[in-house]
């Protein structure tokens, strides 16, 4: 069952077209990855449907409800990360956790176990102590993935979920996504790491110039383009 419905979507930056007319739709619980080059598209679209930014044209439905018509309802069940987001960096991470908590919890026990799961998930240990000042990057990105999934969100929109993470922490957060997908999270994702979203994507869709060039199953676009990933397909589909 689709419960993210894209249709002709359309997004101008003044004379700039950066979403081209786009169509796509994602099933519930499944994980659903655009994939492209910077500047293709792939963010504008991704701030869209997580109701920041206003389109030109065409039509979007999350769960049935309508985007520009019932926005305040779409927010209360998605969860969005975006590529530069950033934490208060003068609140401890748990403090963050905590905070940010308080903003989808409808009662404590709700509250306590959004925090447990966002601690979790995060894995700074006793870093969660420190002001979220003293973290790197890296550090910064797993506690961010944490607020994003800790609330358990009907949708989850990531963009570039593993950005400025090392081999290691990447192969973590891709396998904790993978595990809120299996728990029911639908989640939207874009990256220009083709060969991340390959692993971890039921379905992608293949993006450029603001328009959607192909979508299909990582394995399927590959027998289609006989390539033997999904950096060949791309390339095939684009030139």
């Amino acid at each position: 069952m689709a419960i993210v419905e894209v249709k002709n979507l359309i997004k101008d930056y003044g004379a700039l077209r950066a979403v081209d007319g786009i169509s796509f739709d994602i099933n519930e619980g499944e994980i659903f990855g655009l994939i492209g080059p910077n500047g293709a598209g792939k963010t504008t679209t991704l701030r869209i449907i997580s109701t920041i930014l206003k389109k030109n044209g065409g039509e979007v439905a999350i769960f049935g409800m309508r985007l520009g018509h019932e926005d305040a309802r779409i927010r209360e069940i998605i969860s969005y990360l975006p590529e530069e987001a950033g934490a208060y960096k003068n609140l401890t991470g748990f403090g963050y956790l905590d905070f940010m908590a308080g903003f989808y919890a409808k009662n404590p026990s709700e509250k306590k176990a959004f925090i447990e799961r966002g601690v979790e998930i995060a894995d700074l240990g006793g870093r969660l102590k420190s002001k979220v000042s003293t973290y790197s990057k890296g550090m910064t990105r797993k506690l961010l993935v944490a607020r994003a999934l800790m609330i358990m969100p009907k949708l989850a929109i990531l963009d570039e979920p593993t950005s400025g993470l090392d081999v290691v922490n990447s192969i973590e957060i891709r396998e904790i996504i993978k595990g809120f997908a299996k728990n029911g999270v639908t989640v939207l994702l874009s990256s220009h790491n083709m060969l991340e979203v390959e692993f971890l994507s039921d379905r992608v869709a293949l993006i450029d110039k603001g328009k959607i060039f192909d979508t299909g199953t990582p394995s399927k676009l590959k027998e289609k383009y006989n390539a033997r990933n999904l950096e060949e397909v791309f390339m095939e589909v684009v030139k």
